[in-house]
């Protein structure tokens, strides 16, 4: 016998699981269907909500929606904690981007100055100055910028966390793959199952990141915009008894290269992280691992002493202007939240019912890609 819902997601990571999450706590039946509880991109990622130390020339409008996000995560994160009964490892330091050499330095101050010219906090400082906010910096680190409004937070307890709420609000699980969109006189009526069975729901939402375009159902135009990123980090552990070598989030240049570190409360020191275009590859390599090591010890020479706990890949879902793809699309009743790239955490707080009217979501919609009214 079928299983009959008000809405089915197909993918499980944090856009697809905070989805269906909201949409249970709203009232509504909710079963969400992924193979691997979401684990390519949301297990892998640093968890940095970072929209003014990553945002970028040309990159505007994504700047907003980030910035909208991040206005909205610490109410979003009381929330889901209290909703799960459990931490998801927010931190609030900021981020301290620093810089290798001189001409490393040049190109953080152009970007510097085009992150204040957007209205973002940002405070240059010299070597020394770096140095007293993080001691174990090297002493050739040339200067800095503070980034005080950046957050960070542990991907995989916030992963955890988020699954623990959707649990919690009676979100029905279903470990298979969403094969199609079924649909019926102009509008999604379900889904069918990679393993043969079938879901019926009046509403459909599309969150299966880089996979999304295997989705039959879906506008032709949309099934070629997502493609895998790939992505290789380190996960560095302290020694027992060691103390936490750094505080803030640290982002570096190093010889046009950039690095980040990104330190958990539990000890953990994230290291990243590549971005390939290699398909659905996630295989570790040894030069990623030895030129993430390298760039990490060039600014933060301690980091020779930490353990290092796990190599990793995942697949980031990019877009071809790096911005998700947010919105009905098709049918009634098919909406697709994808796209997401390196800023997933980050979006799933503005994904909330509701939320899509608001400005900075209008050019993220399907329709810049497809040309068609969203309505349909």
């Amino acid at each position: 016998m079928a299983e009959i819902a008000d809405v089915v997601v197909a993918g499980g990571g944090v856009i697809g699981t905070a989805i269906a999450w909201r949409a249970a706590a709203a009232g509504l039946d909710v079963v969400l269907v992924d193979p691997d509880e979401g684990d390519a991109a949301s297990l892998v990622a640093a968890g940095m909500l970072a929209p003014a130390s990553e945002a970028l020339f040309g990159e505007g409008a994504l700047l907003r929606l980030n910035l909208l996000a991040v206005r909205r995560f610490g109410s979003f994160a009381a929330e889901l904690e209290e909703a799960a009964g459990q931490q998801v490892g927010l931190r609030r330091e900021g981020t301290l981007a620093v810089a290798y050499d001189p001409s490393d330095h040049a190109a953080l101050i152009r970007l510097t100055a085009f992150r204040r010219s957007a209205g973002l906090a940002a405070e240059e400082l010299d070597s020394r100055a770096c140095r007293r906010l993080e001691p174990f910096l090297a002493p050739d680190v040339h200067g800095g910028v503070l980034f005080a409004d950046d957050w960070s937070v542990d991907n995989r307890r916030y992963a955890a966390v988020l699954r623990e709420a959707a649990r919690a609000a009676k979100v029905r699980y279903i470990r298979d793959r969403v094969l199609e969109v079924r649909l019926s006189h102009g509008r999604a009526r379900g889904v069918q199952l990679a393993g043969g069975g079938d879901v019926g729901a009046a509403h459909v939402v599309v969150a299966a990141g880089c996979w999304s375009g295997a989705v039959g159902g879906l506008p032709d135009a949309l099934r070629t915009v997502v493609r895998p990123v790939k992505g290789q980090l380190l996960r560095l552990r302290h020694p027992a008894g060691v103390p936490h070598v750094i505080g803030h989030t640290i982002r570096a240049i190093v010889r046009g290269t950039d690095v980040y570190l990104v330190p958990r409360a539990d000890g953990e020191l994230i290291v990243g992280a590549t971005q390939e275009e290699r398909g659905p590859d996630q295989t570790v390599t040894a030069g990623a691992v030895h030129d993430l090591l390298h760039d990490a010890m060039s600014v933060l020479p301690v980091t020779s002493e930490l353990i290092l706990a796990e190599t990793c890949a995942g697949l980031r879902p990019g877009t071809p202007d790096n911005g998700p793809v947010v919105g009905r699309c098709g049918p009634a009743g098919l909406l697709l939240a994808t796209g997401h790239y390196r800023n997933g955490i980050l979006m799933a707080v503005a994904l909330l019912a509701g939320q899509f009217a608001a400005p900075e979501w209008e050019p993220f919609t399907p329709q810049r890609f497809t040309g068609l009214d969203g309505s349909r």
